[in-house]
């Protein structure tokens, strides 16, 4: 395995006719399946862990809000998982893959060791989630013919006893915290059977079972997508999928970015998703340690400032709100502004010169309290999810003198497809295939984009690539094409220096009434460049003339702005003031013509809604996209009111 890292040729073109093209760290053109030779499976990646960290700290939790973390060691957990996979065994379910075993719960050690006493036991996990909605959780029991479920606290075992009568294959339900009298006599009264945890990891140690280890091609999970239209699709993630991903990280950034037991990583993002699931493998295999926040993410900081992780995984949103607090805080005063837009400048020319860290004098003098707001020991931010705009990526490489990698992937490829170098210093892209990942682009001809102009639909192949959707052979032929290239349905380009670009995306594309093609995550994308847009929704179809849009504004620059113009009022007057309104869509539509969008890709006029939207208001995903169909729905009649006055107009 090479190591070098060439930022002018990030990535290489194999000889033949569709243009795959692949890491240069990919010895003699071979594609990565695994790191370690003693970590090809989950569980063999906890044990290497366990036995690399000399059986060091793994799991990390607080008690209470004041107190410090206390830790699990990897053989506490280990012996955990065998008694919780034992007991399971005990109470009937087979060792091996035709059983299923719903995890519902936030992220705790409680997770991770249902998890593994499960893979251990080659059983297949099926996470679930509040924001998938009750009926959809309905759906994949169904689905999936569930007999267990294992929750965290008791408003989860409510959720699942309202649906009793509809998921006649749900047998037992796991908890582990306790739950009330009246709810166990609900379960007694639907035919379910209510077990403590603790219960079932006792039943375990009592009567041990030994392992049945599972095979690198054995499923280990089925992950549900949420997506934003329609019922969930269940993703089939093997073993190896998952080790290929994270391995082809590993060596991606070999020599900057290696973990030891003393790297440390805040969890917080969903274990229900493979990105953190990704992420927490990347540590343990290494013999690292996780520490799970307390669940609520209002307290987020308070946990990272005990904390103090090493590694840091992050959606933009999350990187978006550090940067707005900072930001805020420097623009309070002008001597903080000149000396904070004096030391970027500085951090920036050193980082063009491939030199990154947290020693400067500018660190000291600016960026030491922003970087001990993190707890002061950050060495890698990972994100994923959605691209970062060029300001904050080069705030979070300046300010926090660290490493900065945002990932391109999906559910369906085990989470890192691609990943930007450790020392690269340009933003706006996601970086070069991974060495366990070949990457291709295809034509779209309805858009215009076409190969020869290194422009197409992303595909993708490689053992991270998953086997199929559970039960459902017509998206899966949708998704993997008889080649076994994963269709993903966005839009990249690929850079003179071979790095990868996400410039649109196909899936949600429709026509105006003239004919023209609308792809609206470009247009919002270009949008949210705005001082005034925390978020936007585009909308049209093929009956109208015109796009029109739903904008929930960045609170704090609107009422800055409004107050230099003299404005006073709530953030819910400011959103109904037309004055408002007319700047926010000249504004627009100056980024637009900026960014080169044609007339018809402009929208014509926009409703301004003081409510953001969230995962809470059903406005989102869990992964942070918006729900297209709940937006068009929740603000029918202000779309149809726009459109109303627009054709009026003509």
């Amino acid at each position: 395995m090479a190591t070098a890292h060439d930022l002018n040729r990030q990535s290489v073109e194999l000889t033949g006719d569709e243009h795959v093209r692949i890491s240069p760290l990919c010895t003699d053109g071979q594609i990565l399946e695994y790191y370690f030779e003693d970590a090809r499976t989950t569980p063999e990646a906890l044990r290497r862990g366990a036995r690399v960290s000399s059986n060091g700290p793994f799991l990390g939790f607080r008690p209470g809000p004041e107190d410090p973390y206390q830790w699990l060691t990897y053989d506490q957990v280990l012996e955990r998982v065998n008694n919780f996979g034992s007991g399971l065994i005990k109470l009937g379910y087979k060792p091996g893959q035709s059983t299923f075993v719903g995890i519902y719960s936030q992220n705790r050690a409680e997770w991770v060791i249902t998890d593994h006493g499960c893979c251990t036991y080659s059983m297949v996990t099926v996470p679930l989630y509040d924001t998938l909605g009750p009926d959809a959780v309905t759906f994949i029991i169904n689905q999936v013919g569930m007999k267990v479920v294992v929750c965290d606290v008791q408003a989860k075992v409510e959720l699942l006893l309202d649906k009793a009568d509809r998921t006649p294959t749900l047998q037992q339900i796991v908890v582990m915290e306790t739950v009330s009298d009246e709810i166990k006599e609900t379960a007694k009264e639907n035919n379910i059977d209510i077990i403590s945890f603790t219960d079932v990891e006792a039943m375990g140690r009592i009567e041990p079972h030994e392992p049945v280890m599972p095979k690198p091609d054995d499923l280990l999970t089925i992950c549900y997508t949420s997506g934003t239209t329609g019922d969930p699709k269940g993703a089939m993630i093997t073993h190896g999928n998952i080790i290929a991903g994270m391995s082809g990280c590993c060596a991606h950034i070999k020599g900057f970015g290696d973990l030891t037991a003393d790297d440390c990583m805040i969890s917080y993002l969903p274990l229900a998703h493979m990105y953190e699931r990704s992420c927490q493998l990347w540590v343990y295999m290494q013999g690292g340690r996780v520490g799970f926040f307390r669940g609520n993410i209002r307290e987020l900081m308070n946990d990272i400032k005990e904390l103090k992780p090493t590694l840091f995984p992050v959606v933009p949103r999350v990187l978006n709100r550090i940067y707005d607090k900072v930001i805020s805080q420097v623009n309070s005063s002008c001597l903080k502004k000149f000396a904070f837009n004096l030391a970027m400048r500085k951090k920036r020319a050193l980082i063009k010169r491939g030199i990154i860290g947290n020693n400067t004098i500018w660190d000291r003098l600016v960026f030491g309290k922003i970087q001990a707001m993190l707890g002061g020991n950050v060495k890698q931010f990972c994100s994923c999810g959605a691209p970062m705009s060029e300001r904050v990526l080069q705030f979070a490489r300046c300010a926090l003198g660290c490493y900065v990698y945002d990932c391109y992937g999906q559910t369906e490829s085990a989470c890192p497809a691609t990943m930007t170098l450790p020392r690269e210093s340009k933003t706006g892209r996601c970086g070069p295939p991974i060495p366990s990942c070949s990457v291709k682009l295809v034509d779209v001809p309805d858009m215009e984009y076409f190969v020869e102009n290194q422009q197409g639909e992303v595909c993708l192949k490689g053992p991270s690539v998953f086997k199929g959707y559970f039960n459902d052979a017509e998206k899966t032929s949708e998704t993997l094409d008889d080649g076994g290239w994963l269709h993903t349905g966005d839009i990249g380009q690929w850079l003179p220096d071979g790095a990868l670009k996400i410039i649109d995306r196909k899936k949600h594309i429709f026509k105006l009434d003239q004919g023209e093609y609308i792809a609206p995550e470009k247009i919002e994308n270009i949008y949210t460049r705005s001082q005034f847009i925390a978020q936007i929704f585009v909308h049209g179809d093929s009956l109208q003339r015109y796009l029109v849009a739903v904008v929930s504004p960045d609170p704090e620059n609107l009422q800055n702005w409004a107050r230099s113009k003299g404005l006073t009022g709530s953030l819910d007057e400011l959103c109904g003031n037309k004055v408002v309104k007319d700047a926010i869509l000249k504004d627009l539509v100056q980024q637009g013509k900026t960014s080169g969008l044609k007339g018809f890709e402009q929208v014509k006029d926009i409703y301004i809604s003081s409510e953001q939207f969230s995962i809470e208001n059903g406005l989102m995903t869990p992964t942070f996209k918006i729900r297209r169909l709940e937006l068009r729905r929740r603000f029918e009649q202000k779309i149809e009111e726009m459109y109303n006055n627009l054709n009026c107009m003509k």
